[in-house]
């Protein structure tokens, strides 16, 4: 096994995500293959700022028209489906992800048990006659519990089983269709995998977009249960298969796994904000381990509870976190509003012209006119 700097490796993770530090428009095509390229693209409601996987992509790709991604669903370019939380994946993955659907025939992603079948019946019926249909167009009442009405329940489960598809998206509003008019069939009829290959192909595909992970980052990244230790033996049949690689880190923590012919270094990006959902986001004792940065998402905290602010994204220059900026989009005056900036504890020098860079390119991607800071 070689060894790695803990300076070299992070440079490389940097370099692995593709930022772009340049303000550019995408076209639908470049959005797919964005996705496909990083394996899975994180969903998210809240739109303080935008979408989560707006800024997600905007950050690689740039601008693009937003209607593109519904667009894609519907064409079955990509596909949604639950990876790591709500995502946007490469149609390519969809015969993986049956097994997963398996797993989730008679419970769904959130814990809850399938039931009513009556109500699924009579749901499917009008997506059957009517088409792609978004939970609004059914009536119901909503339950005070989980605030969903049997029709959304229905809904839900059926799409978590692979019953139903998303075929685009009205606002924020999932459509539901049959998976046969928006799947491929090539995709659809494909044959599902074993545990053991969904596994190793998810791992894999969990390496080649990140770049590095420890098993316990694989296994956070694609949500297997076990932890490290179940995500090991797959690693192990996919190094055996020269398809990745275990490297040492000098700082004496876990190894990482990287992809067999990855070459461990990299040159520094400019000035980004990353959304709190990003990919380099999500495995946070990694990100602490490389960065020493403590990755916080406050939203779900009450204001005084509060230390850098409601929907907040981290700075990054380089491969440095110079801080973590509390953004709001003003659509009406068509602005990108940093309401405070909080640097990180030993940045020294004030980083407001690379804020000022990233948070400007970050509006105009966002089709915004401009940014200001408060």
């Amino acid at each position: 096994m070689t060894t790695v700097t803990r300076a070299a490796l992070r440079r490389y993770v940097v370099a692995h995500q593709g930022y772009t530090s340049r303000a550019r428009r995408a076209k639908p095509a470049e959005v797919a293959r964005e996705i496909a390229r990083l394996g899975v693209v994180q969903l998210d409601s809240i739109a303080t700022v935008d979408r989560a996987h707006r800024i997600t992509l905007s950050t690689r790709i740039g601008g693009y028209d937003e209607k593109a991604v519904s667009a894609l669903l519907q064409r079955g370019d990509i596909f949604e489906y639950w990876a790591h939380e709500a995502c946007l994946l490469p149609i390519e993955d969809y015969p993986l992800f049956k097994r997963r659907m398996e797993h989730l025939a008679d419970e769904h992603w959130w814990g809850r048990k399938r039931q009513a079948r009556d109500v699924e019946e009579v749901v499917l019926a009008r997506i059957r006659e009517g088409g792609a249909l978004p939970v609004r167009a059914f009536e119901g009442k909503s339950e005070p519990m989980w605030g969903w009405k049997p029709e959304k329940r229905a809904l839900e489960q059926l799409f978590a089983a692979g019953e139903l598809a998303i075929a685009g998206r009205q606002g924020f509003q999932r459509l539901y269709d049959l998976p046969e008019r928006v799947i491929p069939s090539a995709f659809l009829n494909a044959p599902t995998p074993t545990d053991d290959e969904f596994h190793r192909r998810y791992a894999l595909r969990a390496v080649q977009g990140r770049g590095a992970l420890t098993e316990a980052g694989i296994a956070e990244h694609c949500r297997f249960r076990g932890g490290a230790r179940e995500v090991r033996p797959h690693v192990d049949a996919l190094i055996a298969d020269g398809l990745v690689r275990r490297v040492a880190v000098d700082d004496g923590g876990p190894s990482v796994i990287v992809p067999a012919d990855a070459e461990l270094d990299g040159a520094p990006t400019g000035a980004v904000l990353l959304c709190p959902f990003d990919n380099l986001m999500w495995d946070r004792p990694f990100l602490t381990r490389l960065f020493g940065f403590t990755h916080l998402i406050e939203v779900y905290k009450r204001e005084p509870e509060r230390v850098y602010g409601y929907y907040v994204l981290p700075l990054l220059e380089g491969d440095r976190f110079l801080g973590r900026a509390d953004l709001k989009a003003d659509r009406a005056a068509r602005t990108l509003i940093v309401k405070k900036f909080t640097p990180e504890p030993g940045v020294r020098r004030k980083p407001d012209e690379p804020l000022a860079r990233a948070a400007e390119r970050l509006a105009v991607a966002l089709g915004l006119d401009r940014a200001v800071i408060a």
